[in-house]
């Protein structure tokens, strides 16, 4: 299995940047298509981003489309979302997740097996 540890959420104003970052330890990282999920309060997760195994591929909700970079260093175990031109409807809390089917990129929550904890972004108008 791996662990997963988010961090670089914060509070940002309308139109700044923030960038995530997910630390996996655990199995082998690159083994895994890795994603970004976020929930805002009320509101059910919803996929954000994913990435290939390799980092070949990528994929995005409309809504970020431009915005947001994902990206993972296997080397380090790391996986990245760079946020840029936030908007207040980006406020949620942030998740990364594994998904150890070898499937393919995905965007169902429940596709993802490995969770980490969350880290809040909150984007003030």
């Amino acid at each position: 299995q791996v662990h997963l540890v988010e961090s670089g959420g914060g509070l940002v104003q309308a139109g700044g940047s923030l960038e995530l970052s997910c630390a996996g330890s655990g199995r082998a990282f690159s083994n895994y298509t890795m994603g970004w999920f976020r929930q805002a309060p009320g509101k059910a997760r919803e996929f954000v981003a994913a990435i290939s195994r390799s980092g070949g591929t990528t994929d995005y909700t409309t809504s970020v489309k431009g915005r947001f970079t994902i990206s993972r260093d296997n080397s380090e175990n790391t996986l990245s979302l760079q946020m840029n031109s936030l908007q207040p409807a980006d406020t949620a809390v942030y998740f990364c997740a594994a998904d150890r089917s070898g499937l393919g990129i995905r965007r169902r929550t429940y596709e993802y097996y490995f969770w980490g904890q969350g880290t809040q972004v909150t984007v003030s108008s």
